[in-house]
Formats: structure tokens, C-alpha cells, sequence
């Protein structure tokens, strides 16, 4: 049986503004919808087969196992849901910033 993939309302925003960020800096729409379509392509992944991305140990002290994938510049940082067979996006975080601002609250 696949995963269902579901996205946080915090990892909603991160697309969101990723996709402002591009559309505003290339000033171009299609060069910022293919960086987001690509992020969100790759989470597709995830419902054959969640365990596929590496444990994120920046945040191996939380109660909750996070896992991520890398497209590009971008780590997509998710949660596991055997029981109910889901994958939980938390987070899209930009590889380029200090890696502890990971740590941050949602």
C-alpha cells in the first residue's frame, strides 16, 4: 500500500514564498513554478517508499524521527506516519543558510 503525502501549513509557506522569491527574482513565472514543481515532484517519491531519505540529525533530539531529501539547494524535510500511512512535509529549507536555523520552531 503507498504513503500519502500531506504538507504542513508551514511547509505550504516555505513553497509559497520560494515560489515568490524566483517569480520576483528572474521575473519570471514558469522559471519560478519549474523550481517548486520540481520540490514537490520529488516528495512524490516518498509515498513507495518513505524510508528512502537519510535521518536528520539536526533534529534527532525531537520526540518525532525526521527524515529529508535534497533537490537542488532545497532539503525537504519530513515525518513518518507508519499506522496511518503517511509522510508528513514539514519543512523546505534552503541548504545555503546556516544549517542550525533548521532547528527553528513552526
Amino acid at each position: 500500500m503507498n504513503y500519502k503525502v500531506i504538507w504542513s501549513k508551514f511547509s505550504e509557506e516555505q513553497i509559497d514564498d520560494i515560489f515568490a522569491f524566483y517569480e520576483q527574482k528572474s521575473k519570471s513565472y514558469d522559471v519560478a513554478l519549474k523550481i517548486v514543481t520540481k520540490i514537490i515532484f520529488v516528495s512524490k517519491i516518498l509515498t513507495k517508499n518513505p524510508r528512502l531519505g537519510q535521518k536528520e540529525f539536526l533534529l534527532e533530539n525531537r520526540e518525532i524521527e525526521y527524515h529529508y531529501l535534497i533537490e537542488d539547494n532545497w532539503k525537504i524535510i519530513y515525518s513518518i506516519d507508519d499506522k496511518n500511512k503517511t509522510v508528513k512535509i514539514v519543512d523546505v529549507f534552503d541548504c545555503r543558510q546556516e544549517p542550525e536555523k533548521i532547528k527553528r520552531e513552526k
